[in-house]
């Protein structure tokens, strides 16, 4: 911003003073090209110093042997820039025919600077409640990555509980398998063709156990691949993020775009979650009410087999009870049926939770691409900020030090000392002469200390300004 105000102000003021005499000496244009080498040596450490900061640090700056080929023809550009600002600025100020006009424009480029440096503290403010509000953002997304984790867990614990409940389920059933092939020894040929049949829908059983077996060791399967694909996007996650520091200037094109964005999605975020939450207590409260029918179906299931036994000592006598029985057995199957059908229907709405999880964590990592690196500008623009207040403070000083100096010259003019000699040649040397004719021993004296106060006139401003790159 500077750099650009300098280079408009100093062309305006050139074609302004254009039609002023340009009949020049040779000492004058010896001292304006001593002065530009001395005001190119000052200014190249700090150019160094402001491209050293800039830098990254790491393996990653020294990886590249082209970043440091373009950071010195960088380098090279600006001393090239800087040099020819130098002497526009020296022909602007030689175009003018006395030093305080001299002053009055170079008080007029430190009130600009002024300005300029009071709107970057401005802006300073803004990006720094931006970023206080992009932290808080930051914690609340923490938060709710870890009751992801916490959820995740507890899937994980559920579905540790339903192996444990199928070896057992599994056990039992194959147990009573067993019981089963012991009494169909024990009893008649009349009954064996019934024991049969339940014999077959025991199998049945069995294989629909062990399938189940089978989808929960999948599950478990594909829980850690999941897992794993986790971990390979969170290293590429980390890789995008190294290569999007590089977008450095983009950034406050976005800052509001991305805010609203992440607002967005906060609120859908608390909606899934919710609506997840309702969904998982649901499923708990169902889950229960199928282990009491369970347990009550167990129950069911004993009392039947003390029918059974019931059943065989009186099969003589109550060919009635066999009737109902059997019926009461078809109406099991039925219900078992039903069941197998619930469970089916609960699986689904399982991996639906799943697959609602799955996106929760993709939009969270694209939220964290999103953070990491306008954190990383954040902090260099405060950089840059404290930078300028650095500057700001020593161009205060140096202004105090110009306005002693403007005091002290009122001070000389008023006592009728020697007049401040012109920065042009044909001036001073049309005073030397009036003056060596006047006091031969006096004036010759003064000149030296006129031309000394002329330079440091000259030299100190400039510095001022182009510190302030």
């Amino acid at each position: 911003m500077l750099h650009n105000s300098q280079s408009n102000d100093i062309p305006q003021r050139r074609d302004s003073n254009y039609s002023s005499p340009t009949n020049k000496h040779s000492l004058e244009e010896d001292e304006s090209s001593n002065f530009i080498t001395h005001s190119r040596d000052l200014l190249s450490p700090v150019y160094c110093t402001q491209e050293s900061r800039e830098e990254p640090s790491g393996p990653e700056a020294g990886a590249d042997p082209s970043d440091g080929q373009q950071d010195s023809e960088c380098r090279r550009n600006k001393g090239n820039i800087l040099g020819k600002e130098v002497v526009l600025l020296m022909q602007a100020l030689n175009t003018l025919s006395t030093p305080e006009e001299k002053l009055a424009a170079l008080c007029k480029k430190y009130a600009d600077l002024l300005e300029e440096s009071r709107n970057v503290q401005k802006q300073v403010k803004i990006l720094q409640k931006k970023q206080a509000q992009i932290v808080k953002e930051k914690v609340q997304l923490q938060s709710e990555h870890s009751k992801a984790i916490l959820a995740r867990s507890k899937l994980e614990s559920l579905c540790r509980e339903l192996q444990r409940h199928n070896k057992t389920l599994k056990e039992e059933n194959m147990q009573q398998a067993r019981e089963e092939e012991e009494r169909r020894k024990e009893a008649t040929a009349h009954f064996q063709f019934t024991l049969n049949e339940i014999q077959a829908q025991l199998e049945q059983h069995d294989v629909h156990n062990a399938k189940l077996h089978q989808e929960n060791i999948e599950l478990g399967e594909k829980l850690k691949k999941l897992i794993e694909q986790y971990a390979l996007r969170e290293e590429h996650i980390d890789k995008v993020f190294k290569h999007k520091e590089l977008q450095q200037q983009l950034v406050d094109a976005k800052l509001q775009q991305t805010t609203q964005l992440i607002k967005e999605a906060d609120d859908k975020h608390q909606r899934e979650r919710e609506m997840l939450l309702k969904e998982a207590t649901e499923s708990r409260h169902k889950f229960e009410e199928m282990k009491q029918q369970e347990v009550q179906l167990k129950q069911q299931l004993s009392v039947y087999m003390d029918k059974f036994e019931e059943f065989q000592t009186t099969m003589a006598k109550s060919n009635e009870l066999f009737t109902t029985f059997r019926q009461e057995m078809e109406k099991m199957t039925k219900k078992i049926k039903k069941l197998e059908k619930e469970m089916i229907i609960w699986r689904t709405k399982w991996e639906n939770n799943n697959k609602a999880l799955l996106q929760m964590a993709e939009e969270k990592t694209v939220r964290d691409k999103e953070y990491k690196p306008f954190q990383i500008k954040l902090e260099r623009l405060e950089k840059l900020c404290r930078a300028l207040q650095m500057e700001r403070n020593e161009l205060s000083e140096k202004v105090e030090i110009l306005k002693e100096q403007v005091c002290v010259k009122a001070a000389d003019v008023d006592s009728a000392t020697p007049v401040i000699q012109p920065c042009t040649a044909l001036d001073s040397k049309k005073e030397l002469n009036t003056s060596s004719k006047r006091a031969p021993g006096g004036n010759l004296k003064a000149k030296p200390k006129g031309t000394n106060e002329t330079k440091c006139s000259l030299k100190d401003p400039l510095h001022v300004i182009f510190s302030g790159h």
